[in-house]
């Protein structure tokens, strides 16, 4: 296998940023790929696996069609992980971690409006991570995706993006990576990110000292805006009306809005309803707990340390398997057992992984009960203590008893007579029904109204299992 010659490479450069674009060719090829050729093969190399996923999925097609025209000749294009990049992007990475005070405050704030002095962003202190650090599996792909597609093209994607999900499935991750490839593929742009904590912190401070005109300034001259933890804004009706104005202002001028909560915004009671219209008329999109698939790679890639040897597959089998908590605790987890590696001096193997994380693994499998499920269902749809037992077949009582009975079968468990029994005393039959009508309901994407609204039974039933999870 040999190297293309310079000629060949500065032409394969050309034609491809000629084909998908300056920005695009800059973003994820320009001193991020290498190219070498042999018989009727071409090889890309790559920094890392993020790189060779999302290369081999957008571009692969590009790169052969301007190979065929270069070279000559068909290639079969192939995307391999360069160890030469793989360091240049971990040193890069290292360096940004390591940055000096001053440094680092540069870095992280956006750059201001010319005249206007205004910096935003986040704490010279912060640590950022990266989408390519994110690992994306079913729970994920699409939010994600969507992710990317603000990265390529603001433009393309419907604002505002919400992404939703409970907490320490990887939605703040996922905004700090976004953050940080939309300032490296748009130096000049002004990117203000922080959580809905500090956009109150600030209003406040601005009304307090008579420097409103300043505060919408900073927020409303900004190209993109992130906020994190929109949640947190509930009840607090003025900080929204701001908040919605400010979004607004942005809407009117074409600028990318992107927002986390915990929950889809038809779920969020106590946000204001001009807000929840105004981000449910965006693209929303639910991030999920990790499936098994997706707790395997981020078992592997959590354990991915100096001095530390990778996972055996059976080791990240018994993980995967056992730890069905969020990102946090699977991090958490994978921490105690390299740490009692190297305290024991011992190799992380199946028996050392059972001795480190007993206790981890014996509370990551939380045992739901039927109260568990009722009582959650009682407080994402505001019914009583005894409702769901009572013998009212109103529909405010009755729909939300069978989706109880739908998910005491789901997550407890239970049998159809334990199911009935518990609710009221009703016969096995009941709860049958009950199960086969929530089905139904999901397949369909039907509705429930809950007060004056109508929802998804989809997202009630998300928001009641992440009521279970807390």
């Amino acid at each position: 296998m040999r190297t293309l010659t310079h000629d060949h490479v500065a032409a394969l450069a050309r034609m491809l940023c000629q084909r998908i674009g300056a920005p695009r060719y800059d973003l994820w090829f320009k001193d991020k790929t290498k190219f070498v050729c042999g018989n009727d093969r071409l090889t890309v190399g790559v920094p890392n696996v993020f790189y060779q996923d999302w290369l081999q999925k957008t571009f692969v097609e590009d790169i052969r069609a301007v190979a065929l025209e270069v070279l000559g000749r068909k290639m079969n294009v192939v995307f391999v992980i360069d160890p030469e990049l793989f360091q240049a992007a971990r040193q890069q990475q290292e360096r940004s971690k390591s940055a000096p005070a001053s440094k680092k405050a540069s870095a992280d704030s956006a750059k201001p409006e010319k005249g206007t002095g205004a910096k935003a962003g986040p704490s010279r202190l912060r640590r950022w991570r990266r989408l390519d650090d994110f690992v994306v599996g079913a729970c994920n792909r699409v939010a994600h995706a969507s992710a990317l597609a603000v990265v390529e093209d603001p433009s393309q994607v419907a604002y505002p993006l919400v992404f939703h999900g409970p907490c320490g499935i990887g939605k703040t991750h996922l905004l700090e990576g976004l953050c940080v490839a939309l300032r490296e593929a748009h130096p000049d742009a002004r990117i203000v990110y922080l959580t809905a904590e500090e956009f109150t912190n600030k209003f406040l401070t601005a009304m307090q000292t008579g420097k409103l005109s300043t505060f919408r300034k900073q927020f409303r001259d900004a190209d993109v805006l992130i906020v994190d933890d929109l949640q947190f804004l509930a009840r607090k009706a003025a900080t929204q009306e701001e908040f919605l104005h400010t979004l607004e202002a942005l809407q009117r001028a074409d600028r990318p809005v992107i927002v986390s909560c915990d929950c889809h915004p038809r779920l969020a009671d106590q946000l204001l309803p001009e807000l929840t219209d105004r981000l449910n008329g965006g693209s929303v999109w639910g991030i999920n707990l990790p499936d098994k698939a997706t707790r395997g790679e981020l078992v592997r890639r959590k354990a991915l340390r100096p001095h530390v040897p990778a996972l055996t597959k059976d080791v990240v089998e018994l993980l995967a398997q056992q730890l069905r908590g969020n990102v946090r605790e699977i991090e958490g987890a994978v921490n105690s057992l390299v740490h009692m590696a190297r305290v024991s001096a011992k190799p992380i193997d199946l028996r050392l992984a059972k001795e480190a994380l007993g206790d981890v693994m014996r509370h990551s499998v939380r045992l739901v009960q039927i109260s568990d499920v009722e009582q959650a269902v009682c407080r994402v749809m505001n019914l009583a203590k005894d409702d769901l037992k009572s013998k009212k077949r109103s529909w405010a009582v009755s729909h939300p008893r069978m989706l109880a009975m739908y998910l005491a079968r789901k997550h407890a468990g239970s049998t159809y007579s334990e199911v009935g029994q518990h609710f009221g005393k009703r016969n096995h039959s009941t709860a049958v029904a009950a199960e086969k009508k929530v089905r139904q309901w999901l397949k369909d994407d039907a509705s429930l109204r809950l007060g004056s609204r109508e929802l998804p039974v989809r997202d009630l039933v998300e928001r009641i299992e992440m009521e279970l999870l807390k």
